[in-house]
């Protein structure tokens, strides 16, 4: 089967979570997978590049100028240079820089287990204005995976994820440190705080370097915190029904509501 002109991708990091996920569901597809890890030696990473149509970067963000450097001089138009990352803008740029060829950003915003009634939706932006066409088909191959894809532009995408992943941390972690200082507090959990405990366990211990990375590598999420620390203060002068009417947009097309 060949998608959209796709019959070979090779993956970067094809041994971690997100990799594994996009190997497999392309190989249901019929595409052929070369699936790369460390160490990228010449030999493994030309032959994986060799009539590729696609490659998929699927690594840490702050690893990405290392792996994209060995990936480099085996790599030409018309293959399309692909990401898979939860920031946009700097990694864009890095691939605009380094690569001629067609370029394209993706942000799967989902982890490798996806939750029931959840949709899996992938952000998708193209890197140059002709590479819109090449966009168009990896939103399909996207598609055809079972995703739900959109196209985003890197500077919306950045500004969204600093409030979705990067304040959602960082007020997360605020919050419990303060919570801390409370001399006995553990006594009097309810059930809505314990959902807010189970729910931020993850985060805070197993996912703390990834959160934090993120965190630090989105170039929108210092303002987005100052804009936070605003609403704060609105709450602070008491006029928690101008922010809950403001908040309640979120529920605007629920019928109940």
């Amino acid at each position: 089967m060949q998608l959209e002109g796709f019959s070979k991708i090779a993956i970067v990091g094809a041994n971690g979570q997100m990799g594994g996920l996009f190997s497999k569901a392309f190989t249901a597809l019929g595409i052929e997978v070369a699936e790369l890890s460390r160490p990228y030696t010449d030999d493994d990473v030309r032959a994986a590049l060799t009539d590729c149509d696609m490659l998929m970067l699927s690594v840490p963000v702050n690893a990405m100028i290392s792996v994209l450097d060995q990936m480099l001089p085996h790599l030409s138009a018309p293959t399309i240079l692909c990401d898979v990352g939860s920031v946009k803008v700097h990694p864009m740029k890095v691939m605009l820089d380094k690569y001629d060829g067609p370029i394209v950003g993706t942000h799967p915003l989902f982890g490798p287990v996806i939750p029931e009634g959840f949709t899996p939706r992938v952000a998708v932006m193209a890197g140059r204005e002709e590479d819109r066409r090449d966009a168009y088909r990896v939103a399909t191959i996207m598609d055809a995976c079972g995703y739900e894809s959109f196209t985003s532009t890197a500077e919306e995408h950045d500004r969204a994820m600093a409030f979705i992943q990067g304040l959602n941390f960082t007020s997360t972690v605020a919050f419990l440190a303060a919570a801390r200082d409370v001399d006995g507090i553990d006594k009097f959990l309810t059930p809505s705080f314990q959902r807010r405990l189970d729910s931020a366990r993850k985060m805070l211990t197993q996912d703390m370097e990834l959160f934090g990375i993120i965190s630090e590598a989105n170039p929108y999420l210092q303002e987005t915190n100052r804009k936070f620390m605003n609403y704060l203060s609105v709450a602070a002068g008491g006029d928690l029904d101008l922010l809950a009417d403001r908040a309640q947009w979120w529920w605007r097309n629920n019928e109940s509501y």
